[in-house]
């Protein structure tokens, strides 16, 4: 089994599936697998452990370990075990303990100042003014910088982030305060670009001092505020579709739903 899921791995990575989507797959396969221990896999075996998915995660959590099992079941040449996704209606209102306001997002930004992380500070900016992924941070170099606007491949597309002038002020002051010279602006003491968990933890533990709700705070929460601020002045949600890298336009409408 482990050189079947080995195998499905380079079926994903031949498929130009991103990393992160490679990871969430085998975990949700690896999960499934060690359910499974030494029992024959028949489709009653996988809607017993669709059943167990239900019970302990949300739909669209569940569905999406169903797509990676699905995925992996087809790889096998079982696809007939495949089971159909738990059924979800679209909401239309976003919970209010989820969504980070314009408000609370300059009190988070002012709190990292006053902690004197300026990093931080500058990076949740950089989110919330070009509605960029946190995993494509690294592409706002310094190069990047200098040219105002970041050449973005993700997903297997290739995007252009413009810079806004003000952001890219900040972001040259930073530069030439740290001395970095080329590369990510965004690195760790090592030099390594910052990744999601160093960005969470940093993020949960302004929480407090700039009085939000730890649940409305994490990187991807600004991204969702940019993509609400740019359709209320614009209301165009294909191009909002385009500035976020959405291939589907539905995908951007979940980006959109408000209180």
């Amino acid at each position: 089994m482990n050189e079947q899921i080995y195998a499905f791995e380079q079926h994903l990575k031949i498929e130009e599936k991103s990393a992160a989507t490679i990871e969430k797959y085998l975990n949700s396969v690896r999960r499934f697998v060690t359910y499974c221990s030494d029992r024959m896999v028949d489709k009653l075996l996988v809607l017993e452990y669709k059943a167990r998915l239900g019970e302990a995660y949300a739909p669209s959590s569940a569905n999406a370990a169903l797509a990676a099992i699905n995925g992996f079941l087809r790889f096998l040449g079982m696809g007939d075990y495949c089971v159909k996704p738990f059924k979800v209606q679209k909401k239309l209102y976003c919970p209010e303990e989820k969504e980070l306001t314009r408000e609370e997002y300059v009190r988070i930004v002012k709190a990292a100042k006053e902690r004197n992380s300026e990093r931080l500070a500058l990076l949740m900016e950089s989110i919330c003014a070009t509605g960029i992924r946190v995993s494509e941070l690294p592409y706002i170099t310094v190069k990047a910088v200098c040219q105002g606007e970041a050449v973005v491949t993700c997903k297997g597309k290739t995007r252009t982030i413009f810079l806004p002038v003000a952001l890219q002020k900040k972001l040259r002051r930073y530069i030439q305060k740290r001395h970095i010279s080329s590369g990510p602006v965004f690195v760790t003491r090592t030099g390594k670009p910052m990744n999601r968990s160093n960005i969470w933890c940093e993020m949960k533990n302004l929480c407090e001092r700039a009085n939000v709700a730890p649940s409305k705070v994490f990187p991807h929460s600004l991204r969702h505020l940019f993509a609400r601020c740019f359709y209320a002045i614009d209301r165009d949600v294909a191009k909002l579709a385009d500035v976020l890298g959405h291939s589907n336009i539905n995908t951007t409408r979940i980006y959109i739903i408000t209180t």
